[in-house]
């Protein structure tokens, strides 16, 4: 099923700014939270949407893209996770609500604790990571897969990331009882009114660690490194960037880790030139090859490709490729290669080549004669676009 325009999603228009998003979506995360529509799974899909369409639109680069190339600028698969917002949890959205309630969710007094199904207990998610990858127009071309190395926080082998030193370390957090959060009566002239909020001995885990791992100290995380694979799409160009759920730095204690940010530089061609995903070459003959014609090899993503040069052929000229450009993301459409043609003049002739130039002066074929024979360089262009 194809998705909805964030824009239509939060009921807000192209233009609207920051605040106008922001209270937008603060109305939908409350009228279709589930814990305020239990059981009711096309509320829960209004919810997950409105999350997925306010993560991109609260980012001013997330939605620049988006603005630009719509869903596929965050389309595409990899190894541990999707790319984009399509990839977010539960856990993500109700990390949200710290923005938009202004330090946590306004569910907190009503629902039983952060907004989160299961008892209340808060799980500690860990932080993102941004990494650059330089590729090729090759690789842009054909899409690739690399596999880098990257220092992050991983989850220490020694204790499984509990951060524990042994099971029997851990013991049920005696303030909540284990829920991970505690409830409060509060006397008021409207009568009693109960709240919920995290608890401050165990920090909404609900279980405390009375040995602390020797290795982590009970963070359950340490400093390494891990190679991971990466699977990059076709298509895509510079200041792009791809999203790998689950990539990022580990979380304490088991949480949940967070996302893997890669940033698209592209490696300059030696000859090739990008202009969108049109590839431009500029090839220079000479007015002998020009004006009699010829073949000539230019190179191409794909490789070397051999081209006719017609008789009379004017500097200037456009020739096209068809389909030997750069594809677009998640797309069977490819641009074109685009041959501007240039007429190279020697700027030092021997006696003989002189003498045979001089003779051919006066021809009237060697006459220029452009309102008669050439187009305009915007009469070449619009033919082409045509």
């Amino acid at each position: 099923m194809a998705k909805r325009d964030y824009y239509d999603v939060l009921g807000v228009s192209r233009g609207a700014d920051a605040d106008e998003i922001k209270k937008a979506y603060r109305k939908m995360a409350i009228k279709y939270h589930p814990d305020k529509n239990e059981g009711d799974k096309d509320a829960e899909e209004k919810f997950k949407e409105a999350a997925e369409a306010y993560e991109v639109l609260s980012n001013p680069e997330k939605r620049q893209r988006y603005n630009q190339f719509g869903h596929a600028a965050n389309a595409g698969s990899a190894s541990g996770g999707g790319y984009g917002g399509g990839s977010m949890n539960m856990d993500d959205i109700f990390s949200q609500f710290g923005d938009i309630f202004g330090g946590g969710s306004p569910f907190d007094g009503f629902f039983g604790g952060g907004g989160r199904q299961g008892g209340g207990r808060r799980v500690a998610r860990g932080s993102n990571l941004r990494i650059k990858v330089r590729l090729t127009l090759e690789e842009i071309a054909n899409g690739t897969e690399k596999k880098i190395k990257v220092n992050k926080q991983i989850l220490c082998k020694t204790c499984d990331g509990t951060g524990a030193k042994d099971k029997s370390s851990f013991q049920t957090c005696k303030t909540c009882g284990g829920q991970g959060s505690v409830r409060r009566v509060t006397n008021t002239i409207l009568g009693q009114m109960q709240t919920t909020s995290t608890c401050p001995t165990c920090n909404g885990e609900g279980s405390t660690i009375t040995s602390k791992c020797n290795v982590c100290h009970g963070d359950g995380v340490v400093r390494g490194e891990e190679t991971i694979t990466i699977n990059v799409p076709a298509g895509v160009s510079e200041g792009m960037q791809l999203s790998m759920s689950g990539k990022g730095n580990a979380a304490p204690r088991g949480g949940v880790p967070g996302d893997l940010i890669i940033l698209i530089e592209e490696v300059p061609h030696e000859t090739l030139k990008r202009d969108g995903n049109n590839v431009i070459y500029d090839l220079h003959i000479s007015f002998v090859d020009a004006a009699l014609g010829t073949s000539i090899e230019v190179p191409t993503i794909d490789g070397k490709a051999k081209i006719k040069i017609d008789p009379g052929t004017q500097g200037g000229k456009i020739l096209r490729l068809k389909g030997k450009g750069v594809p677009e993301v998640n797309s069977y459409h490819r641009g074109d290669q685009l041959i501007h043609i240039n007429i190279w003049t020697p700027k030092a002739l021997s006696r003989e080549e002189r003498e045979a130039l001089e003779k051919l002066q006066s021809s009237p074929n060697f006459k220029p004669n452009p309102g008669k024979n050439e187009k305009s360089f915007f009469e070449r262009m619009k033919e082409y676009f045509e």
